[in-house]
């Protein structure tokens, strides 16, 4: 059985290196644009996250695949992070230093899957694509938070997926 692949493959519209740049609604500052409709990339990521963490290989089919990579590692990262967390506000904490966390673009040591990513051509796409990563990151630790807790309290069915390592690999 095949992992699930991205419904916006055919929607690449900027591309940095071989990264699709697509528009989803968030409430953070950053350069992307808002969605035309509810359901964007950060509502896919959050969907496929817990079906394709099953998977060791995946097949990239197109930019806004590699989008889909990053988001559903991100994901797993949050989810480690939140086993020591207790309620919501201490989550809330916990991810919102996370997001906003200096991390690694492709092309830079340390940035974990270089040989599925391009880096990008000069200085003024590779802070755009780290604006625009930072403003994702923000908006999947926050709708992420909302769908984890409900009451006060994690739940159980996101925790679980701690252990599990997309394509054997982490942030």
């Amino acid at each position: 059985m095949p992992a699930y692949h991205s419904t916006f493959l055919g929607e690449e519209d900027r591309l940095v290196g071989n990264v699709s740049l697509l528009p989803f609604n968030s409430q953070f500052r950053g350069p992307t644009y808002p969605s035309t409709n509810d359901y964007d990339i950060v509502e896919e990521v959050l969907d496929l996250f817990r079906a394709n963490s099953f998977f060791k290989n995946f097949e990239i089919k197109g930019p806004a695949d590699r989008l889909l990579i990053y988001g559903i590692l991100f994901i797993s990262e949050c989810l480690s992070k939140l086993t020591k967390s207790t309620n919501f506000k201490e989550a809330t904490r916990i991810l919102n230093n996370l997001s906003l966390d200096n991390f690694s673009l492709p092309g830079e040591i340390g940035f974990p899957l270089s040989s599925l990513y391009l880096p990008p051509s000069n200085k003024n796409e590779a802070d755009l694509l780290r604006s625009y990563l930072s403003q994702f990151r923000q908006e999947l630790s926050s709708r992420l938070l909302k769908r984890i807790y409900t009451d006060d309290l994690p739940s159980k069915y996101w925790l679980s997926f701690t252990r599990r390592r997309f394509m054997n690999k982490s942030l």
